[in-house]
């Protein structure tokens, strides 16, 4: 039972990865002219939005059958794993993203400037005072929320140091041995993980919503765009240190 969840979490896991891919071409090339079609791009936001939100539903089905499985999932790398905050990224990571964007594109627009030559309107680079002041109010509510469930993850950490994991395992008269008690102090404290995910999910969803909604249409598929090639490329590029390391073949 327990493999065949997981291997449909690993399916859940690359449809996902290869309909980042798609969006990402999709996204590009709607932002290659000079004067992309807004209809279009506001289309492909929502497709992004939906489609984000349908593997979200899928994680919370599959996590019911084996929670534990997306703390530290086998379909990821070793490096992806290291960055993974409660079963996924920390939804302000999408924040801080699009300030690192609307750094660079100010950077761009400068030496465009300078260089007598003109840039596209409405990038990340020129977010208006009011778009700014509501970006910083999304990111330290989303902190406070982080910070929540950070500390009940950490408690529920603690918990099987304490009652009445540990005294099970005390009472035990060999390593590995079960009960039913254990099997119920153990269930309790998986359903306590799911609940911590779908919270983080839940998170992660809302951020991204209220982002996109903050963003014009060009903004908001600029970071859409730019979020998943370096979603993809961290994917990649850890594939390749797990190779160098020899936690897969070569040939995977």
């Amino acid at each position: 039972m327990a493999s065949g969840v997981q291997d449909r979490s690993e399916c859940c896991f690359l449809e996902w990865m290869r309909l980042q891919e798609q969006s990402l071409s999709e996204l590009l090339q709607a932002l290659n002219p000079s004067q992309p079609n807004g209809n279009e791009l506001t289309q492909l936001i929502q497709k992004g939005v939906e489609q984000f939100q349908h593997y979200v539903d899928q994680r919370s089905q599959l996590a019911n059958a084996d929670v534990a499985g997306f703390f530290a999932p086998t379909w990821c790398t070793a490096w992806e794993n290291s960055l993974l905050w409660i079963g996924g990224c920390r939804p302000s990571s999408f924040i801080r993203l699009v300030y690192v964007l609307c750094g660079l594109d100010l950077e761009s627009k400068l030496e465009e400037f300078l260089g007598a030559g003109g840039g596209p309107p409405g990038r990340l680079g020129e977010l208006s005072a009011r778009q700014l002041v509501q970006v910083d109010g999304l990111q330290r509510r989303t902190v406070k929320e982080e910070e929540k469930l950070t500390d009940k993850l950490a408690a529920l950490q603690e918990d099987v140091a304490d009652q009445p994991i540990a005294a099970i395992a005390r009472g035990l008269s060999r390593v590995g041995e079960t009960c039913g008690e254990l099997d119920r102090a153990l269930d309790e404290h998986e359903q306590a993980m799911l609940a911590a995910l779908l919270e983080a999910d839940k998170l992660r969803l809302n951020t991204l919503k209220e982002l996109v909604g903050i963003l014009t249409p060009l903004q908001a598929a600029d970071f859409l765009a730019m979020s998943k090639k370096l979603h993809l490329c961290v994917h990649e590029w850890s594939k390749k240190r797990d190779q160098r390391h020899g936690r897969v073949d070569q040939g995977n």
